[in-house]
């Protein structure tokens, strides 16, 4: 079942936008995905932060950009059980903290970090809203993958700071995979970057999102003034593209293939 209701403390359980036009990007990946949007309530508190649902159920957030200079980007928020010691380990780790633990109105509370790499990544100490509601299905969170030049100092960070374990998979010509896992399970990946994207790329999560025909969405997001940077191309997990959307927010979306389908929970 690909429905959520928690979250094992060290998995990643919510993305959410950060775009300089919320309504248009809602159209965008509405679009793409077939989620719905709903205007932001309450906005003097949430700062019009919007919640996007797929057939009902929290697939990610959207927010406008909130302050000069920050990226439109997409965000990986890892559910833990201390946001606070999770802040004291990443600062004893080398990151940095971006936004220290706050309180999100019940919700849950908020962090925002960066490794030592640089990579940016949220942590979500869940009260009454656990995450998304859905995963591993067309139009919700597939993966989450680290893109670093440092996959040794990140083993060692994200292992002292969210209990990762990390497993070397032999990809062949590729290269070598990372699998992060949670007590045996997995539940992210990361991939060394360097030598392979060009320098002004900076470390950082990609989200990918699943489809049923990447061939498809690639087209969608063509005609949607976005753009595909990369693929789509066939991997043993599927088939894959990276992509921008029309304000430059880079994300993956992975059509799986059959044994990848069969070994997802």
């Amino acid at each position: 079942m690909s429905d959520r209701t928690s979250y094992v403390p060290g998995t990643p359980c919510w993305v959410d936008l950060g775009t300089p036009d919320v309504d248009a990007a809602a159209a965008f990946y509405s679009s793409l995905f077939g989620w719905e949007v709903p205007p932001a309530e309450n906005v003097e508190n949430t700062g019009g932060y919007r919640r996007a649902t797929k057939d009902g159920r929290d697939v990610a957030g959207m927010m406008p950009l909130m302050a000069e200079g920050q990226p439109t980007a997409w965000t990986t928020y890892v559910c833990v059980a201390d946001a606070a010691a999770t802040a004291d380990a990443v600062r004893d780790g080398g990151g940095q903290v971006h936004a220290e633990p706050m309180d999100v109105m019940g919700l849950g509370k908020l962090a925002v970090f960066a490794d030592p790499s640089g990579a940016v990544f949220g942590v979500w100490e869940p009260g009454t809203f656990p995450g998304a509601g859905v995963v591993n299905e067309p139009g919700a969170v597939g993966w989450n993958e680290l893109e670093t030049r440092d996959p040794a100092g990140a083993k060692a960070f994200y292992g002292a700071v969210l209990g990762w374990s990390a497993v070397d998979l032999d990809m062949g010509e590729m290269g070598t995979y990372v699998e992060w896992q949670v007590d045996g399970n997995r539940i992210g990946g990361m991939a060394d970057i360097g030598g392979r994207v060009p320098e002004e790329v900076p470390a950082h999560w990609l989200t990918y999102f699943g489809t049923e025909n990447a061939d498809g969405l690639a087209g969608k997001v063509e005609q949607g003034g976005g753009r595909v940077g990369f693929g789509p191309m066939d991997i043993p997990a599927g088939r894959f593209a990276v992509v921008q959307d029309p304000w430059g927010a880079v994300f993956a979306f992975m059509q799986p293939s059959e044994k990848t389908l069969a070994d997802t929970p």
